[in-house]
C-alpha cells in the first residue's frame, strides 16, 4: 500500500491517484491530510502538497487537482528524458513536473470541455489537442510518465514492487453496414441504381444484380473471413452493430431484417458484442435507449458495451447517457483523423465527469488505430500504413499496455479503394501476436 498526503483529499485528487495506482499498477493507496498519520507510517509513502514536510518524497503539486470547475490552464510543454511534460515543478519534486496534474489534464479531456470549434461530425478536431500539437499523440503518454513515477519511489523505497502488466491486444470490428446490397428494400435498391446511372458510374449495377439474384456474395459479408483469421491467430475480438432507424448518417440494415438478425447472433455465439449507437441517438436518448433493446433481444443478452457511431463524442453527456442506460465499457475514446491516444493512455480507465467533479463506473478503453484514418483522413499507401501501425505497437509493448484496432466489415471487401487492407489487418494482428 501507497499512503499520500496532501493538504486537501479531493474528488480529483483521489480519482488521478485511484487511476495511476490502483487501476494502472494494481497497487492500493491511500489519502491522509494528518501529518502525525503521515509521519508515524512506515511504509511506502508520498506527498503531494505545495512543500515538503521534511526528507520524505514529496511531488509538488500543480494547483488544478484542487481546483473547482473548468479554466483555461496555461500550459508550456517540455522535453525531459525524451519525453514530453507540462505543469512543471522545480522546487524539490521527486520529478521535474506534476505527474498527476498532467495525467488528470489528459484522462479527464479537460481541453474537450474548454471552448473549441468542432469538426463537420460536431466532433472535438485531432488537431486541436495538445498533443497533436506537441508531437505525442502517437504515444501512451501516461503510462511512460508512470515508469518514471515508479523508480522514484523505488530509489526511496526498494523494496516497492507493484504488480506488472502484461501487453494486451483487442481487435474489435464496427459494422455500421452489414451488406452492401443484400436488404437494402426496394426503394433504397431502386434509389442506388438510379444514381449510378445519373453519375455514369454503370460497373456496380451488374454486381448489385448478380448479389442479389445469389450469383455472388455481397461485398461487404466479408464476416466468414473475419471469424477465420480469429480462429488461425487465437485473438479476442469485439463487434459493435448499428442497430439504428434508417436516417442521413446512419444508412444501415434494418433492425428488422431476419437475415440481418440471424447474422448478429451468429457473430455473437464467437465473441462479444456491443451496441454501436446512431448518429441521431446521440441527443436523443430514447432512441439510444431502443437500439440497446434491439440488440439485447436479438442475443438475448444484457448489452454492456459501446462505441459511437461515426465516433461522435460530446462530454459529458454522451458518457452520461450511456452510463444510465446500463453500458459500462465504451471504446470510443480515440479520434477519426489522426492515429494516437486521445486520453494520452492505451490502458482503460474510468470516466472523469467534470462537470459533476464526481468518477463514475464508466469504463473507457482507448483504440489505437482505425482502418478509416489509415486510408481515407491520413491516405497511406499500405506499406506506410504497416509501418505506423508497427510503430505505435512498439510504444505500446514497451509500457505493457493495451493495443485496440479499429476495422470495419466493409473496408475488408478488397474492393476499390480498400484493396489490398486485408494484408493490412492480418498485419496488425500478426505484430501484435509476436
Amino acid at each position: 500500500m501507497v499512503l499520500v498526503y496532501t493538504h486537501h483529499i479531493g474528488p480529483r485528487v483521489r480519482y488521478i491517484f485511484n487511476m495511476l495506482f490502483q487501476q494502472f499498477l494494481s497497487c492500493e493507496v491511500r489519502f491522509t491530510a494528518q501529518v502525525e498519520e503521515f509521519i508515524a507510517y512506515n511504509g511506502v509513502k508520498m506527498s503531494y502538497t505545495k512543500n515538503p514536510l521534511g526528507s520524505e518524497l514529496f511531488f509538488r503539486s500543480h494547483p488544478i487537482l484542487f481546483e473547482k470547475g473548468i479554466v483555461n490552464q496555461e500550459i508550456h510543454v517540455k522535453s525531459w528524458k525524451g519525453q514530453k511534460i507540462f505543469f512543471d515543478q522545480t522546487e524539490n519534486s521527486a520529478l521535474p513536473f506534476d505527474v498527476f496534474a498532467a495525467s488528470f489534464y489528459l484522462l479527464s479531456r479537460y481541453e474537450e470541455y474548454l471552448p473549441h470549434i468542432k469538426d463537420r461530425f460536431h466532433r472535438f478536431p485531432a488537431k486541436e489537442s495538445l498533443a497533436y500539437k506537441n508531437g505525442f499523440l502517437k504515444i501512451p503518454i501516461v503510462e511512460y510518465w508512470l515508469k518514471e513515477v515508479v523508480l522514484a519511489i523505488k530509489f526511496k523505497f526498494p523494496d516497492f514492487n507493484p504488480v506488472s502488466r502484461k501487453f494486451k491486444f483487442i481487435n474489435t470490428i464496427d459494422v455500421d453496414n452489414a451488406y452492401c446490397y443484400l436488404e437494402k428494400g426496394l426503394l433504397r435498391t431502386l434509389g442506388a441504381i438510379f444514381r449510378s446511372l445519373l453519375q455514369f458510374d454503370f460497373n456496380p449495377i451488374p454486381k448489385r444484380i448478380r448479389v442479389l439474384l445469389g450469383k455472388e456474395k455481397d461485398p461487404y459479408d466479408t464476416f466468414d473471413y473475419l471469424l477465420n483469421i480469429q480462429k488461425k491467430y487465437d485473438f479476442k475480438s469485439i463487434y459493435f452493430f448499428l442497430l439504428a432507424d434508417y436516417g442521413y448518417n446512419d444508412k444501415n440494415i434494418a433492425h428488422t431484417s431476419k437475415k440481418f438478425q440471424a447474422l448478429v447472433k451468429n457473430i455473437a455465439d464467437y465473441v462479444k458484442v456491443g451496441i454501436h449507437p446512431s448518429w441521431a441517438s446521440n441527443t436523443d436518448t430514447h432512441k439510444l435507449s431502443k437500439e440497446i433493446s434491439r440488440l439485447e433481444a436479438i442475443v438475448n443478452r444484457e448489452v454492456i458495451r459501446s462505441r459511437q457511431h461515426f465516433l461522435r463524442l460530446d462530454l459529458p453527456s454522451t458518457y452520461r447517457h450511456l452510463f444510465d442506460l446500463g453500458i459500462l465499457h465504451d471504446y470510443t475514446m480515440g479520434y477519426a483523423s489522426q492515429v494516437g491516444f486521445r486520453a494520452g493512455t492505451s490502458l482503460p480507465f474510468y470516466f472523469y465527469d467534470l462537470d459533476m467533479e464526481t468518477q463514475t463506473s464508466l469504463m473507457l478503453h482507448p483504440f489505437a488505430i482505425m482502418d478509416g484514418t489509415l486510408n481515407e483522413y491520413m491516405e497511406l499507401p499500405v506499406d506506410d500504413a504497416q509501418y505506423l501501425v508497427k510503430e505505435l505497437l512498439d510504444y505500446v509493448k514497451e509500457v505493457d499496455g493495451v493495443f485496440i484496432s479499429l476495422w470495419h466489415n466493409e473496408t475488408l471487401c478488397d474492393n476499390r479503394h480498400w484493396k489490398d487492407w486485408r494484408q493490412v489487418y492480418e498485419f496488425t494482428i500478426e505484430e501484435a501476436l509476436r
